[in-house]
């Protein structure tokens, strides 16, 4: 299914009962939808489940310019996924890494068509902006150092050229060395990569420098891979600061948890899901 999001068009794939709750899920960089391949047949059995490539990825629209990938327009993405999927219930969104941050945004605005939300290894950034407003602490000081590659995608020229000619192309290697997965790996992974390097440029200076206030009443679940190399559990300490229901799970995992641990994944989210779900 393509879903049109202004003069973006997304590719949207489902499976299972389109009667049952629908479950969406969103995934990072610089993946594409095959990084659910793990968890969608798992949830599958008992909901409808919607995947989609965001901008940028896979077989969706890459628009040019750094405002094409701003958050407030990738929210609207997901809105549109959600209004073509399901158009008469809301539904329940569960998103990882940059998939989860774009989501937050949907999330944390007023009426947004959303009855659950799980976050993996991805916080809101207006959040993480207030978070870094406090008192310095060792958890400060470690989500930098585990932020080291956020400096490298804002330099300019470098980024782009280190992704298409080195990563890039090793990309399957190094997440296998690294994290012991590699079969989610897409061939557009060159250009997916290189493209996504965009919502890094897009959002992190002017949220962090700037966050609003996002706040929510969708029921949030945090789950925090303990091994994680990229996001530590400091970014999201304040979420209750922020979410009126929260609930939250550590799975001793790395980054890729929906794929090295997707029964663990499956559990939680369904469970959260069945918590939240209206009766029929």
């Amino acid at each position: 299914m393509i879903v049109e999001s202004g003069d973006v068009r997304l590719a949207v794939f489902e499976q299972g009962d389109r009667s049952a709750p629908t479950v969406v899920l969103v995934h990072g960089y610089p993946d594409t939808h095959r990084v659910w391949d793990e968890l969608v047949p798992l949830l599958a059995e008992e909901f409808h489940v919607v995947t989609y490539d965001v901008r940028g990825a896979g077989a969706s629209s890459s628009p040019r310019g750094l405002a094409a990938y701003r958050l407030p327009e990738l929210a609207r993405d997901l809105f549109a996924v959600i209004a073509a999927v399901s158009p008469d219930a809301p539904v329940h969104v569960v998103g990882h890494d940059w998939g989860s941050i774009q989501a937050w945004e949907a999330v944390t605005t007023p009426g947004a068509p959303i009855a659950s939300y799980t976050s993996i290894s991805g916080p809101c950034l207006d959040h993480v902006g207030h978070w870094m407003r406090r008192r310095p602490t060792s958890r400060h000081l470690n989500q930098l150092l585990h932020s080291w590659y956020i400096l490298v995608f804002h330099l300019p020229f470098v980024a782009p050229l280190l992704w298409r000619h080195v990563i890039g192309p090793r990309w399957k290697a190094v997440a296998h060395r690294l994290e012991g997965v590699s079969s989610h790996v897409s061939p557009t992974v060159l250009h997916d990569g290189e493209q996504g390097i965009a919502l890094y440029r897009a959002n992190f200076v002017p949220r962090l420098r700037s966050p609003r206030a996002r706040r929510t009443e969708v029921p949030v679940q945090v789950v925090q891979p303990l091994r994680d190399k990229y996001v530590t559990a400091g970014v999201s300490e304040d979420v209750e600061r922020w979410a009126s229901h929260v609930r939250r799970h550590v799975i001793d995992a790395g980054h890729w948890v929906q794929i090295t641990h997707a029964d663990a994944v499956a559990r939680l989210v369904t469970e959260h899901i069945t918590a939240h779900s209206r009766p029929v």
